[in-house]
């Protein structure tokens, strides 16, 4: 399986997903630190790849997803945005629906 594939494959498994450095309880930047407590705020379980383990994710994922810089969140398969995109979400309360919502529909295609 070529890199790009992976990707979509794991983009298509996890409903929730960020792309970080580090993991989101020992995170290897700011942004990522950031990013992950917005999200752990949220109160829903997501799934992250760490990308300092995955060096060609780390290459190819800017390339596929148009997005220069990381963390990355992806949502149901749509690229969210990275770390100033997901601080202003979760400050107008943006995130937590987008999150709820997900996990919700995700639970529910599960049972």
């Amino acid at each position: 399986m070529d890199t790009i594939e992976r990707i979509k494959e794991q983009i298509s498994e996890n409903a929730i997903l960020l792309y970080m450095k580090g993991s989101p309880k020992l995170p290897n930047c700011g942004f990522s630190s950031q990013a992950s407590q917005a999200l752990m705020q949220c109160g829903e379980k997501f799934a992250y790849v760490d990308i300092l383990l995955n060096p060609d994710i780390r290459a190819e994922l800017p390339k596929y997803a148009d997005w220069p810089t990381f963390p990355q969140l992806w949502i149901d398969g749509e690229l969210v945005g990275g770390c100033d995109i997901i601080m202003e979400m979760a400050q107008q309360g943006e995130l937590q629906t987008l999150v709820k919502e997900s996990a919700a529909k995700n639970s529910s295609e599960e049972t």
